[in-house]
């Protein structure tokens, strides 16, 4: 099962760290937020090292939808409601200042960059569109609600985002990482200070940013009870219609769509990691109901780290770690938002102010209702017979449909031979489990 970015895209090879090395900065971790931290540093002089455990975008980024936008579902009225204005404004400015740099970026590099008008559309609630495009406004930004969409289906009421963008991210991201230090098939162990010991040698940095998807350090910042993971499905359809744009349900569990070359994505099946859900099941039914003469040529998943307020965690890694920095829980909006840390992470480690950190600060207040669902989650499955994930020890559940272990609690996930798929674990599994 591999992604349409993975059979279509070119790839680069790295070396791995050899030996002890010094640096300035280090970054542990190659998705895109990494690389485009190691980006920006390297376009400033500075000196860095970027790490990954196997290859850079070998994890999520790879199976990413791949929009460049700063609609991200109905995040602003719920920031004008929960955190206020200048808040919501931050987010917003973050957001498009970061899709500028991306589609610039984009323009540099050969990677399929198209400008697509980005929806968000609801099946049965007009209110909350309209509610949205309101906040919006006061924001200082104009969108559009729609009634109808080029979609199969009726709506209720749509919000549309004018000229954002799509693109190939390993395409993008093999692009900008011709000329950047970075080391593969290096694996972060763990962390004594300002000293990271890998398994192929000691890098002592004086400052340390960690794109890991998940936080790994368990010891600071309480990821474990912030975050949880979220699977989603997509499957690409050959010679599928152009659907004239981005879609994206304002329903957690709701259905996206958006086109690639000849192919049609659609994307659903959504759940919480550990958890049962629709799958590709659910998505096939739909295509076999709304698109019967379309072939299925490619189905892949991705994971999602989830915040307790849908807002990333981008900053210092906690208040006892000055000099260890973070960025993740990017809600399904990774894209723009790895060039949004990749701007404060770069500001904080070059003593610049950015006006738009406060917003994303890891140390904020957690006292939020996801934090009890996240604790009540973890307390059962603690609590529950079965093999254990080597993370926190929560009992793991079999995915018939991927074969794999996953954890309910914070998503670690293993292959049927217990090999590690997804962190926050660093460990396999020590036996065969089925």
């Amino acid at each position: 099962m591999i992604s349409l970015w993975t059979d279509i895209s070119y790839k680069r090879k790295y070396k791995s760290l050899e030996g002890n090395e010094k640096t300035n900065v280090l970054i542990i971790g190659g998705g895109l937020a990494g690389l485009l931290c190691a980006y920006k540093l390297h376009k400033q002089g500075i000196d860095y090292i970027l790490i990954e455990k196997e290859k850079i975008c070998g994890g999520n980024t790879k199976n990413t939808s791949a929009k460049i936008t700063f609609q991200h579902g109905l995040i602003y009225n719920k920031l004008m409601k929960g955190g206020g204005y200048e808040k919501a404004l931050m987010y917003l400015n973050a957001n498009m200042k970061a899709f500028e740099e991306m589609k610039e970026l984009c323009m540099k590099n050969q990677c399929d960059f198209q400008e697509k008008d980005a929806y968000v559309y609801s099946l049965d609630n007009a209110k909350v569109i309209e509610d949205e495009a309101q906040a919006l406004l006061k924001l200082g930004f104009e969108s559009q609600v729609e009634k109808t969409v080029n979609l199969p289906f009726n709506i209720a009421a749509a919000l549309k985002f004018p000229c954002q963008g799509q693109f190939n991210p390993l395409k993008f991201a093999y692009g900008i990482s011709e000329n950047l230090n970075i080391c593969e098939n290096t694996f972060a162990k763990k962390i004594k200070g300002h000293t990271v010991i890998t398994d192929k040698g000691e890098i002592t940095a004086e400052k340390i940013i960690i794109t890991t998807h998940f936080p790994f350090i368990n010891r600071y910042g309480l990821y474990s009870l912030k975050m949880y993971q979220h699977r989603s499905y997509i499957t690409a359809y050959e010679n599928g219609p152009d659907i004239g744009g981005m879609y994206v349900d304002e329903a957690m569990n709701g259905m996206s769509f958006r086109n690639a070359g000849n192919y049609l994505f659609i994307g659903g099946g959504d759940h919480r990691t550990g958890k049962k859900g629709g799958g590709f099941d659910e998505i096939r039914a739909f295509a076999k109901k709304y698109y019967p003469s379309l072939k299925e040529k490619y189905a892949w998943a991705a994971q999602d780290c989830i915040t307790l307020d849908d807002i990333p965690y981008i900053g210092r890694y906690s208040l006892l770690t000055p000099d260890i920095y973070t960025a993740a829980g990017f809600n399904k909006w990774g894209m723009t938002t790895s060039m949004a840390a990749a701007d404060i992470l770069c500001d904080e480690i070059m003593g610049v102010k950015n006006e738009n950190t406060e917003v994303f600060r890891p140390s904020r207040s957690i006292l939020k209702p996801r934090l009890f669902a996240n604790i009540f989650e973890a307390g059962i499955n603690l609590l529950t017979p079965g093999k254990r994930c080597p993370h926190l020890g929560c009992a793991l559940k079999w995915n018939k449909y991927e074969k794999t272990w996953d954890c309910p609690c914070h998503g670690s996930r293993f292959s049927e031979n217990g090999v590690i798929l997804d962190n926050p674990s660093q460990k396999n599994l020590k036996t065969k489990l089925k």
